[in-house]
């Protein structure tokens, strides 16, 4: 098994593609040890001094570090990676993957045409680019014309994710959707 590994704009994030499927149609991202209790592979990979965060993403797993260096962690990562695949083991316990729940989604009733192009732009236009560099970007919210979105996987905590918002999703947004004039991670 050969497990690729690539820089993502996140120098704190390091995108592992072990080129087997990890979530079909699904992401996971957690924070600690504690959150990824449904997840052997995660848990095994915050058994790595200096693991912050794991993402889960289709075909890809994520890794954040934190005080730690990657030529001291990529080692144990890699070789972790490949025992979880050569083990057989589920990547989440219990029933299949399935979509992340997308929590609590707040807009005005009568926004819903608008929220429905927002998602729509974000699901074919924006993901799909995010992806490749080993995060996601979800809807949250619409109000007053702003769009809320949460950053995942190498997009949170990313230096270059305010320039990512601004300059390009909000550009991107404010063209196909006049209602929109401003876009805020949260």
């Amino acid at each position: 098994m050969f497990i690729q590994t690539e820089a993502t704009p996140n120098p704190a994030t390091l995108k592992f593609l072990p080129g087997k499927p990890v979530l079909p149609g699904g992401t996971r991202d957690y924070r600690d040890a504690a959150a990824a209790s449904e997840s052997p592979l995660a848990q095994k990979l915050f058994s790595v001094n200096g693991v912050a965060g794991v993402f889960l993403g289709q075909d890809f797993i994520t890794v954040t570090r934190s005080g730690a260096e990657w030529q001291h962690m990529k080692p144990a990562i890699l070789g972790l990676i490949m025992d979880h695949y050569l083990s057989g083991a589920p990547v989440l316990l219990g029933e299949a993957p399935k979509a992340e729940a997308k929590g609590e989604e707040f807009f005005e009733e009568g926004d819903a045409e608008v929220v429905g192009t927002i998602k729509q732009l974000l699901d074919t236009r924006v993901r799909p680019a995010v992806a490749q560099d080993g995060g996601d970007i979800t809807f949250h919210g619409f109000r007053e014309g702003v769009v809320y979105l949460n950053m995942k996987g190498s997009c949170a905590g990313c230096p270059s994710s305010t320039a990512t918002l601004k300059h390009g999703i909000e550009n991107l947004l404010r063209h196909f959707v006049p209602e929109v004039s401003e876009v805020r991670a949260v």
